[in-house]
């Protein structure tokens, strides 16, 4: 019996292909060189890496072919160290998945162009059924190593949104906020508002955050999400109407009012619209019939009345102080109006003018404040202003 003979064919084969490695590695860089565009822009490094993980996969296989025989190709998670474990997981972040199934089936296309030369003629079949089965469980192992990378960095990026999000709504902007916010994909190319609902219970979260981001992306905004309690809150960035903005997410909220704050500058000012928003979300049941969305500035009323100690300022400031400073007796008409049921007759009674003259005053005030004092509406926080307005004892008003 010949040496050749007292071999068996299996071992004779593994044989061949160990001392070939060496020759298979090389040529598959080759092709890499040749085939793959990509490759040749990479840093020497990450070639360098990209070599190891072809080496790694071709004499993966030819210890596995010696040692295994017929039985089953080892384990994803065992494929995943003898494969990929010569090269750092931040590799994932360079060479797409794609990119990588390229790779290996390039790796394949070296081994069985080079099977014929390198093997017994008899040897060659076996050969090749135990490539295609290595290379079927190193695709499923290139596949869990991107997955389980891709879930990481999703999670990674939903605690760094949440974060975010949490730092607006307390007030803690900082210089690490943008970044934090730019990491995500933040823009930053325009005004801020934020808008806040309650959490819709027929999606799932992180269904919701993508439906957001989608739809405000077709609108041509930026947006981070996060949930706080009950609450589904919404940073838009791009924003040019604050209400028009809102709108355009409002559907994707849960029942009850959809409130959205002011627009501030950008994110290290959104603090200011995080918190009228909220004072707003707080007060909004006082208004059932409050369109949706609705602005903060239009619950400014029922936020006062529930202890927003900016929406008192604001109603004191601009509604209430504006009239008093202002020529003429705007204060008295607007106050003997309500005083007498909203009636323009007997106000201008009351104050011995003309109709036309309450008429003209009431106009006044609607262009000075922004209220008209003939709507319900306006009415109400006209009120409330003047409430506040002789309360605060501000711009030499009776205090009684």
């Amino acid at each position: 019996m010949t040496p050749r003979q007292a071999v068996g064919p299996h071992r004779r084969a593994a044989d061949a292909l160990q001392r070939a490695t060496g020759a298979l590695s090389t040529a598959a860089t080759a092709r890499m060189e040749q085939d793959m565009p990509w490759f040749r822009e990479l840093s020497a490094q990450d070639r360098s890496w990209v070599g190891m993980i072809v080496q790694a996969g071709i004499r993966g296989f030819v210890d596995w072919y010696r040692q295994s025989g017929d039985r089953p190709a080892p384990g994803s998670n065992e494929m995943v160290a003898s494969v990929f474990g010569a090269a750092p997981r931040a590799l994932a972040g360079v060479i797409d998945l794609q990119q990588t199934v390229g790779l290996v089936r390039l790796s394949i296309e070296v081994v069985e162009a080079n099977v014929d030369q390198l093997l017994e003629p008899e040897d060659a079949a076996d050969v090749r059924a135990a490539v295609l089965r290595y290379a079927r469980e190193v695709a499923f192992a290139t596949a869990e190593v991107y997955a389980r990378a891709a879930e990481l960095r999703g999670a990674w990026d939903a605690r760094l949104e949440a974060l975010v999000v949490d730092a607006v709504l307390r007030s803690e902007a900082d210089e690490a906020l943008l970044s934090r916010a730019s990491a995500l994909g933040w823009a930053a190319r325009g005004d801020v508002a934020v808008v806040l609902g309650s959490v819709p219970s027929a999606r799932s979260e992180s269904d919701t955050f993508d439906e957001v981001r989608r739809v405000a992306r077709t609108a041509g905004m930026d947006a981070l999400c996060a949930v706080q309690g009950d609450r589904l809150v919404v940073l838009l960035g791009g924003v040019t109407d604050p209400r028009e903005a809102a709108a355009a997410v409002s559907d994707l909220f849960g029942a009850g009012p959809v409130v959205v704050g002011p627009v501030a500058a950008d994110l290290a000012q959104a603090h200011v619209s995080a918190r009228a928003a909220l004072s707003a979300h707080r007060a909004a049941v006082g208004w059932p019939e409050a369109p949706r969305p609705v602005r903060s500035a239009d619950l400014l009323p029922e936020r006062a009345l529930a202890g927003d100690g900016h929406a008192r300022r604001h109603l004191v400031d601009e509604v209430y102080l504006p009239l008093v400073h202002a020529r003429g007796t705007l204060i008295e008409t607007v106050a003997a109006y309500f005083q007498h049921g909203s009636s323009i007759e007997a106000t201008g009674r009351a104050l011995f003018v003309h109709p036309n003259t309450v008429r003209y005053r009431l106009r006044q005030v609607a262009e000075l404040t922004g209220c008209s004092p003939g709507d319900p509406r306006d009415a109400f926080t006209l009120e409330i202003a003047l409430v506040l307005g002789r309360q605060s004892g501000r711009g030499g008003a009776p205090t009684t």
